[in-house]
């Protein structure tokens, strides 16, 4: 499956879930039905995935943790905020570079309207 396929089925999967739950919830709560969402679909997927950061050819256990990672592919970043700042935006590109990932999807569920809430961030650098 390519990844405008892949991050399709994920906005559908984020889509669904925000149907059936609405806006106002805890971020926890979005990615926990999420997660479970995407196990019905049967897509694969890691959560609080460790990101070591390479500082000059060391890499270290900073804390960093990707929300979840699916299909090993796409970095997903929940967000339950009034909205989206350009910080998040900085951190996605950020956990892309540091983990050599294409593709992440920020989604912030506490939208009136999903779609709204959805920003595709592809990376524009080399490995």
């Amino acid at each position: 499956m390519d990844l405008n396929q892949l991050t399709s089925q994920i906005i559908g999967a984020a889509i669904e879930v925000h149907k059936a739950l609405g806006p106002g919830l805890l971020e926890s709560t979005y990615d926990e039905c999420l997660c479970k969402e995407l196990e019905l679909k049967s897509m694969s997927f890691a959560r609080q995935k460790e990101i070591p950061v390479n500082y000059k050819g060391h890499f270290l256990d900073c804390g960093y943790r990707i929300d979840v990672l699916v299909e090993k592919e796409v970095i997903l970043e929940l967000k339950s905020c009034q909205e989206l700042e350009p910080i998040h935006k900085a951190q996605l590109l950020t956990y892309l570079r540091l983990t050599g990932k294409q593709v992440g999807l920020l989604l912030n569920f506490n939208v009136v309207r999903m779609k709204d809430g959805i920003v595709r961030i592809v990376s524009d650098f080399d490995e």
